[in-house]
């Protein structure tokens, strides 16, 4: 699970690039993040958001080349390419699918390996080394990414088999969902604003940037709204593992109070992170896709929400 070192392919996300002498410029009035954090040792996650705020993709970003790879999740690229290339006509920028060209694996406790490749991750989240064509991204404390280039496959899952055993993706979304870092997945495409799945609070929304694509929303919701739903960490007993997108109730409210964002499999049970109305939370009695459904119980988050502090970024 995802409290043992290990490391596994990340078969479920694909690749966007963005390169061209207008990548950054064209990006930073299209993503939630500020592209002038990044640098060569700072990656970022973000968002792309629809006019009315909603998320299309959540993403992680880092600079590569002559411009930024985005990952997320696999399906969503076509639709995503296809919707940022009607903004880039007029950009020197170009927008492809790099998918096939790297391999990327998610690392568990797994820093001694990555020294071993030559690469000096430091401890602070979202931070960036490379040596030889690897990167490696912290994306969680003793969490890791290394992106290579695909026709390395071989080499360095081998490298990597001789410091730590292979796990499965099921153990990486665990240590992602106790990491508290939600994910825009196809069946919860243009469902929730970045608040609701706490982008805000782990770095992917920047509040000093200017004006991007759904940025009205986003700003007027962190200054002057009051969030009615955002993201839940819970669990639930053994069973069937519920899909993104399941709807979640409570007994005091006639329709669904939230939705499921993702899950993966414990030693006991299920957790999963989870956008809820608060008053439903608060209650405590939420029901997975029924009113009779399993019931879930609340735990905790690694991370405070702050509007104060998050609006500084």
């Amino acid at each position: 699970m995802a409290d043992s070192a290990f490391f596994c392919t990340l078969s479920h996300e694909g690749v966007l690039a963005v390169r061209g002498a207008d990548a950054g410029k064209f990006l930073q009035g299209q993503l939630t993040c500020n592209i002038n954090y990044l640098s060569d040792s700072q990656s970022s996650l973000g968002a792309r958001c629809t006019q009315k705020g909603r998320m299309q993709s959540s993403f992680r970003i880092l600079l590569e080349g002559d411009g930024v790879l985005m990952a997320m999740a696999g399906e969503l690229l076509e639709p995503q390419l296809a919707d940022l290339k009607k903004y880039a006509v007029f950009s020197k920028s170009k927008l492809t699918d790099e998918s096939a060209a790297w391999v990327r694996f998610g690392l568990v406790d797994g820093d001694a390996a990555l020294t071993g490749l030559g690469l000096a991750l430091p401890a602070e989240t979202d931070s960036v080394a490379r040596h030889e064509g690897l990167i490696a991204v912290r994306v969680s404390p003793d969490r890791a990414e290394l992106w290579g280039p695909a026709d390395q496959t071989d080499a360095i899952k081998a490298r990597l088999s001789a410091a730590l055993p292979e796990g499965d993706l099921n153990g990486w979304l665990l240590g992602q969902i106790r990491a508290g870092i939600g994910q825009v997945m196809p069946s919860t495409r243009e469902l929730f604003i970045p608040q609701m799945l706490n982008l805000q609070a782990v770095g992917g929304v920047s509040f000093k940037k200017g004006c991007y694509t759904g940025q009205e929303i986003v700003a007027r919701m962190q200054y002057l709204g009051k969030l009615k739903r955002r993201l839940y960490r819970v669990s639930l007993e053994a069973g069937e593992l519920p899909q993104p997108g399941t709807p979640l109730f409570a007994p005091s409210h006639g329709s669904a109070i939230g939705e499921v964002v993702l899950a993966a499999r414990a030693e006991h049970n299920i957790e999963l992170l989870a956008v809820l109305q608060a008053e439903a939370a608060d209650e405590g009695d939420v029901h997975l896709g029924t009113l009779e459904g399993p019931a879930l119980q609340l735990l905790d988050l690694p991370y405070e929400l702050d509007r104060d502090r998050e609006i500084q970024r």
